[in-house]
């Protein structure tokens, strides 16, 4: 999702050798909380959120067409600080896009190996939305906890690109337009995926001992590339975030 741009766009479009073979995820409900959540999401709160830059593009934004995004960052709090992320076309041809981070943010939070997230969002309908919740920092220790387009109806993308490994998860449960619950367990030897309370995907990877990262929260669009660019009647793209926490052991 990062300047590397999207390993598993370019698998799905056969480009890159197939990820290397997971590890069979065992059956069962997604894990309890692992203690009280360290961090709860206030989309409106500028303590928590940075919006409209990241580090993830190149100069810290506002744009990235190497990433083959037409995203123009925005700071506009209509764009992401309600929980609704959304995007709408510029003259230009570029479109103004919602994106917060945690990176550079005065309370400065950071994902940690051992941490378990869950959030639960709304998919957008429009062909060209690229929504996405990932982990950036230093050029890298990145986590896309998942990305969707609306052109691959029923798949979400989940990978890593720390430690390598990924999965085209398709299910009837994922399509444009639904709410879907994530749940991903950042461990050392693996990172473990859980949609709407099915563990789908551990990636015999994981993410190392000292891994350490910011949370970026977006609406991307995309430029063509890979997936469609958005329809040229269409001016406006959203999706939603319901919620989102960090839970850490207490150990």
């Amino acid at each position: 999702m990062g300047q590397r741009g999207s390993a598993v766009l370019e698998w799905l479009a056969g480009r890159l050798r197939p990820w290397p073979r997971p590890t069979v995820p065992a059956p069962g409900r997604p894990p309890g909380p692992a203690g009280s959540p360290c961090f709860t999401a206030d989309f409106s709160s500028t303590r928590q959120w940075v919006a409209g830059r990241s580090w993830a593009y190149p100069g810290g934004g506002p744009t990235n067409p190497g990433d083959n995004k037409l995203d123009h960052l925005v700071t506009d709090p209509e764009y992401s600080r309600d929980g609704v992320f959304r995007a709408t076309r510029r003259p230009d041809g570029d479109w103004d896009t919602g994106l917060l981070t945690t990176e550079g943010s005065p309370d400065g939070f950071t994902l940690r190996t051992g941490d378990v997230l869950e959030t639960r969002v709304k998919l957008p309908t429009g062909l060209g939305a690229w929504p996405a919740i990932w982990t950036w920092r230093d050029g890298g220790n990145e986590i896309d906890v998942f990305e969707y387009h609306p052109d691959n109806p029923g798949v979400l993308e989940l990978s890593n690109h720390v430690r390598g490994g990924g999965l085209a998860y398709a299910h009837p449960s994922v399509r444009p337009g639904a709410w879907v619950a994530l749940k991903v367990e950042f461990r050392a030897r693996t990172v473990v995926w859980w949609v709407n309370g099915i563990r789908v995907f551990a990636d015999g990877t994981g993410v190392g001992r000292d891994w350490s990262a910011s949370l970026i929260v977006n609406l991307s669009v995309s430029s063509g590339r890979y997936h469609p660019a958005p329809d040229p009647v269409t001016s406006a793209l959203s999706y939603q975030v319901d919620f989102l926490r960090v839970h850490r052991s207490r150990s």
